[in-house]
């Protein structure tokens, strides 16, 4: 399952020209490392002339419209906030909710646009575990506890959490544990074999590993360190 990329063209004022005739807003051109704007008359920056007046904001294209009394149809306004945030990366369901709820969009109406990306296979909580399980595990090795408390936290029901957890091989797991273990070893030599072990079963707790797994895996590597081998 992959998420759709839908092109939705930015709005006017994300468009750093909109023709020669329409100069481009000032806060769009300003320099980055200072913040000022170009001063074609004098070569100088404009810092004197806009000391203590504000940054030009740009409009929150997420806004509600009916704020700055426009009369637009809430349903288009809730699906294009939703595409926009799907666009940036893919979410759950529940945190698009929690979206739409920030931006004060009805419940109803939030229910219907969802819904109805569910239909199109835009807004899919099964896909988005899998790919979630799958990069935290092989970019963080983040081991099954982890995941399912990383889940919870994105809003994926324990439903749905379990049928990705399940799809986690316990023989990669250890796999994973061990790469990880080898790799905070070249970083800890001359330490003594029992602040190793410390050290490495306490950072494979906090990525959700099992006790009996990060002891078995520790041991191992501490016990067959080449500093720690008798000649």
């Amino acid at each position: 399952m992959t998420f759709a990329d839908p092109a939705t063209p930015p709005p006017d004022w994300a468009v750093g020209s909109r023709g020669a005739d329409v100069p481009a807003p000032l806060w769009a051109t300003a320099d980055p490392s200072t913040g000022d704007a170009p001063d074609d008359r004098s070569g100088r920056g404009s810092r004197s002339r806009r000391r203590g007046r504000r940054a030009a904001t740009p409009p929150d294209p997420e806004a509600d419209p009916r704020t700055r009394g426009e009369e637009v149809d809430p349903h288009d306004w809730a699906r294009q906030i939703v595409l926009r945030q799907l666009t940036a990366a893919p979410r759950s369901r529940s945190q698009l909710e929690q979206v739409l709820r920030r931006k004060d969009c009805p419940d109803d109406i939030a229910t219907a646009v969802l819904d109805r990306m569910e239909e199109v296979g835009l807004v899919d909580d099964e896909a988005y575990a899998g790919m979630l399980v799958r990069s935290q595990q092989a970019g963080r090795g983040l081991a099954r506890r982890a995941l399912a408390q990383e889940l919870r936290r994105k809003g994926v029901d324990d439903e749905t959490a379990r049928a990705a957890l399940d799809e986690v091989d316990p023989a990669d797991e250890e796999d994973r544990a061990r790469q990880l273990v080898a790799k905070k070893m070249r970083s800890m030599h001359g330490l003594e074999p029992v602040v190793q072990t410390r050290r490495l079963a306490g950072m494979l707790a906090r990525k959700g590993y099992a006790s009996d797994v990060a002891m078995r895996v520790v041991r191992e590597a501490v016990r067959e360190a080449p500093e720690h081998q008798r000649d």
